[in-house]
């Protein structure tokens, strides 16, 4: 148990430091008198990616490319600080209305964080030792085969699994079984979002959303601020902004 407290509380203290406003802010954290982990952040008024799209089904490309430019800000910011978040995926990623702003970001869950240190690798992950960190369908490579020197890339190829859920509703590879689902991330080649969307794909997005996807963290983008550039620049109108926001978020959620 010392341990655990031990790890809990120094990820607690690392990610209270990160300041980016895509990151969910957190004002405090502790242990109880019944030894159970609290964490006391801010009040979120959304809905998380993996609800957005079973509830309302695959989202057009502009509304995903805004959506994971904020959490390609929330990770550069992360990553700048030599924490890899290591479990980005659809349900800690948050969509909210604060203040005028809606579609706002908040990327939530750093429990499984990988600090790097100038000694080597600290790692803070609050599971039991040797579990595999990360959820299954949204895992790189590198995660699923184990190896010890995983970087920030791991969570680029994350946000292109969760770039693909966002626009086809569908898992990369969408396996019944665990295993089989990890295996596919080592050894198969993923299909284009637009072979599995009856939406219109733009070219470009298909080309970054397979970039992410690349099998050896060398052939990714190299950083979450190279991927946010590809994603604002290199994808034609988006159209995607604060009115069509506005309007979805009061048609479908009026009491947020």
């Amino acid at each position: 148990m010392g341990e655990t407290i031990r790890r809990f509380e120094r990820e607690a203290q690392a990610t209270a430091a990160l300041r980016s406003p895509h990151t969910v802010e957190r004002y405090d954290f502790g242990v109880s008198g019944d030894g159970v982990f609290y964490y006391v952040m801010e009040y979120l008024n959304g809905i998380d990616l993996k609800t957005l799209i079973e509830e309302h089904g695959p989202q057009p490309p502009g509304r995903a490319i805004h959506l994971m430019k904020q959490v390609c800000e929330s990770l550069a910011d992360a990553h700048q600080s030599r924490m890899i978040h290591r479990d980005v995926k659809p349900a800690n990623i948050f969509s909210c209305h604060m203040g005028l702003s809606y579609d706002f970001v908040k990327v939530l869950d750093f429990g499984l964080v990988k600090i790097e240190t100038d000694d080597g690798d600290e790692d803070t992950q609050l599971t039991q030792a040797g579990m595999t960190a990360g959820s299954p369908a949204f895992m790189a490579p590198e995660v699923v085969t184990g190896k010890t020197n995983v970087d920030a890339r791991a969570d680029l190829y994350a946000l292109g699994c969760v770039g693909y859920w966002l626009i086809t509703g569908q898992y990369v590879f969408p396996r019944k079984r665990t295993m089989a689902m990890a295996l596919d991330h080592v050894t198969t080649p993923p299909q284009p979002p637009c072979q599995r969307t009856e939406l219109p794909i733009p070219e470009e997005l298909d080309r970054i959303i397979l970039k992410c996807l690349a099998k050896q963290p060398a052939d990714r983008f190299g950083s979450a601020m190279e991927l946010e550039e590809a994603l604002s620049t290199g994808v034609p109108s988006n159209g995607w902004g604060r009115g069509q926001a506005e309007k979805w978020w009061k048609s479908n959620y009026p009491e947020v």
